[in-house]
């Protein structure tokens, strides 16, 4: 793009400056489309999972629902409570958008599929994502309401409780691969599952499980959606907010169900890696980048609409009497697992290939029980052969 600008007679400076405004609307686009996408799944998600429709009216199957609440909201009034901090009021959603946002930068989309290959950028996408914890303290302050208050409190106390878990857990595959870089942690990896991050070794299952349920609530998903607990704090922190403020909450809250996919994806499912005669395909690469994370955010949907809420205190008690120290067990554990086949590398490979064995035999028999209750959620009520309620 920056060659193509220089060549219409630009200087260099200006050329930059218009290439990185491009990439940056391509970007937005993006990550409001997806955003608002991911309502709509989880709406059809949610339903199937209740034995409903979900919204199925505006487009094919509801698939235009989500412009639809976007155009509704936009034109909503946008009310700023009497007493408030008017100012920190206005700007609190954006920070919680800018925190999603920017992570997208560094997200390696395919093969050579990317905005910055930063060499820290796993470094800089656990950073900027703590500007969301800020927007909505602010949120939570600035209204001027004892339940946005709690909320905010709530929020801060659960993402510090739990980046720390998340952070150790993200030091294992940083250790495997050798690099901070996230396309280089994808270079570590293969395109077979047992060359994924995820089947190294058992340390490093140790630490996705840490990583996944630590990211569920960062991300304020259930079970850890406290911050905007609706039957107890009348949604948290953004009580006091309507119209488009109000939906930049919730766009950030979805995309940033995308970019937790993504980065599982990244850094434990092999990325966008492809077999060696179609490893440079670009588009191959981002499909398969897509489909993994597709599969990511339906199953952190399905936990949704299947797990309850913890109590604060279990909240707490689960991130560091647990969490914390099977980071550091995962963190030492695969130190000490690498310096002694460091030389055996056909050992490792054993190992990996063992692994995934049993990871398939726990999943072939969650799919079966699946099944069964599929089939038993079709059954007459008055039928011999339905569940007892």
């Amino acid at each position: 793009m920056e060659s193509l600008l220089l060549g219409l007679g630009l200087s260099v400076l200006s050329a930059k400056v218009l290439n990185a405004i491009i990439i940056g609307v391509i970007i937005l686009l993006v990550f409001v489309t997806i955003g608002g996408i991911l309502t709509w799944v989880e709406r059809r998600v949610s339903g199937f999972i209740q034995s409903r429709l979900g919204p199925n009216r505006v487009g094919p199957q509801g698939v235009l629902q989500w412009v639809a609440d976007g155009v509704k909201l936009i034109f909503k009034e946008d009310l700023i409570p009497d007493g408030s901090d008017r100012i920190l009021f206005r700007i609190a959603p954006y920070f919680c958008l800018i925190g999603v946002f920017c992570t997208l930068v560094v997200m390696p989309w395919g093969t050579g599929v990317i905005v910055a290959d930063l060499n820290v950028g796993l470094f800089y996408f656990i950073s900027i994502t703590s500007l969301v914890v800020i927007g909505v303290l602010m949120a939570g302050w600035s209204s001027n309401n004892k339940w946005s208050l709690l909320g905010g409190m709530r929020a801060a106390a659960q993402i510090v409780s739990y980046e720390i878990p998340v952070g150790m857990g993200l030091l294992v595959p940083i250790l495997i691969a050798g690099t901070l870089s996230m396309q280089g942690i994808v270079g570590a990896q293969g395109w077979l599952p047992w060359d994924w991050m995820l089947f190294k070794s058992p340390f490093t299952v140790i630490s996705f499980i840490i990583f996944f349920i630590g990211s569920l609530a960062e991300a304020n998903r259930i079970p850890f959606d406290l911050p905007e607990a609706e039957s107890e704090l009348v949604s948290g922190y953004c009580t006091e907010y309507s119209g488009f403020r109000y939906a930049v909450f919730f766009l950030s809250e979805w995309a940033n169900l995308f970019v937790m996919g993504g980065l599982t994806t990244v850094v434990y499912l092999g990325g966008g890696n492809l077999p060696g005669i179609v490893a440079d395909n670009a588009i191959l690469s981002v499909v398969v980048f897509g489909i993994k994370t597709s599969v990511v955010v339906f199953v952190v949907m399905w936990i949704r609409w299947t797990l309850p809420r913890f109590r604060i205190d279990q909240l707490m008690k689960l991130s560091w009497k647990y969490l914390l120290p099977g980071a550091f067990l995962a963190f030492f554990g695969q130190a000490i697992y690498m310096l002694l086949t460091w030389e055996y590398q056909k050992v490792q490979y054993a190992v990996a290939v063992v692994v995934f064995v049993l990871f398939l035999g726990v999943l072939l028999k969650f799919i079966k029980r699946v099944a069964v209750n599929i089939k038993e959620q079709k059954l007459p009520v008055n039928s011999p052969n339905a569940p007892l309620a």
